[in-house]
């Protein structure tokens, strides 16, 4: 579980960056890696894998450079957009270290915290989280992001840790685990939960970005939630079920009532027009609520059958062909036996 690095006994840390329009943090990025691994220099190495996804500003051409410059940086930029989501599980499964580091850009998350995730990897953890203590936002936001840690983690199995974002370091056998991984909409922060035997967790404060804006905007946090909980948990669709039988049964009661008192009592209820037409207004928002939900997971079943590679990297720098070939290898079904070089071709996923 801690193995050395082939060609030194430093053992090999991959800390992975995810780009898309980020030109005025890629460079203060790179050279805060620096900084820390320098400390520990007589301990790691490193590789810093930057995976631009598709950006439109300067971004690509600046890690493009540094890969030139550097070869521990790989570049990799996609041929579009695919998602922040996709774009992290691209760059664990090209991630050739004893353990991988995901960190943000534009470094909220400080790398100042990579010694204590690699002294709690040592001590036997495969899956090391940050947890934030603080972060520079408005008060309905954290109350809204801690009632959603909190709700994911009671309708999921996986052991998710509360208050945790995607500030973490995985273990080489997790990493190994997400090549078998065949899902189109992952999410990330509960498929390493799952995989994860032993957890621990780092609080930290966040910081304040220096430049740039959040790629994070209400409506994507609101899907990023959605994704979360209609990945890890099939309590919506429970929920509607139980909710269709409880008003079933009370529409049940409502008739025998009104058959009842109308056969023993002779009671003639006045056809009451506001109340029929709330009623069945709320009946059909309802059903609409329901076939919602349910389309979701129809949707992502869907999405998922047609077997669509998770990435397509226009081209990539300084990234070794074994991890290209794991990659490719892990976009294939298991009935499939084509050759590295031929699934690249296929998938789209080769090196410049």
């Amino acid at each position: 579980m801690r193995g050395k690095s082939a060609d030194t006994e430093c053992k090999l840390i991959s800390i992975l960056i995810p780009v898309f329009n980020e030109e005025g943090n890629i460079r203060r990025a790179y050279d805060a890696v620096l900084d820390v691994f320098e400390q520990m220099s007589d301990r790691y190495t490193f590789e810093i894998i930057f995976t631009d996804n598709h950006s439109t500003d300067n971004s690509s051409a600046l890690v493009s450079e540094l890969a030139a410059r550097d070869s521990r940086v790989r570049a990799v930029r996609f041929a579009r957009n695919f998602g922040f989501q996709r774009s992290v599980l691209t760059a664990y499964r090209l991630a050739s270290g004893d353990a991988a580091i995901q960190i943000d850009c534009d470094l909220q998350d400080p790398p100042t915290v990579f010694p204590k995730f690699l002294e709690l990897w040592e001590q036997g953890h495969d899956v090391v989280v940050g947890i934030r203590r603080f972060r520079q936002e408005s008060k309905p936001l954290q109350w809204a992001r801690q009632l959603y840690y909190r709700l994911l983690k009671k309708l999921s199995d996986d052991n998710l840790m509360l208050d945790s974002g995607d500030f973490r370091l995985i273990d080489r056998s997790v990493l190994d685990q997400l090549h078998l991984i065949d899902d189109v909409a992952p999410y990330t922060r509960g498929l390493t939960s799952l995989l994860a035997t032993k957890q621990a967790g780092v609080p930290y404060d966040r910081q304040t970005r220096q430049a740039g804006v959040s790629k994070f905007p209400l409506g994507k946090l609101i899907a990023l939630a959605i994704d979360g909980i209609i990945t890890h948990s099939i309590f919506p669709l429970r929920l509607a079920a139980f909710i269709g039988l409880g008003i079933s049964m009370l529409t049940c009661l409502a008739s025998f009532f009104y058959i009842f008192s109308r056969l023993f009592f002779g009671i003639n209820w006045p056809a009451g027009f506001a109340t029929t037409t709330v009623l069945l207004l709320f009946g059909v928002s309802l059903n609409a609520i329901f076939l919602g939900i349910i389309g979701e997971y129809v949707g992502r079943i869907y999405n998922q059958v047609r077997s669509r590679p998770t990435t397509v990297i226009e081209y990539s720098v300084n990234v070794p062909s074994a991890s290209l070939d794991r990659l490719a290898l892990g976009a294939a079904s298991p009935a499939e036996t084509r050759a590295p070089a031929e699934i690249l071709r296929r998938t789209g996923t080769g090196q410049a």
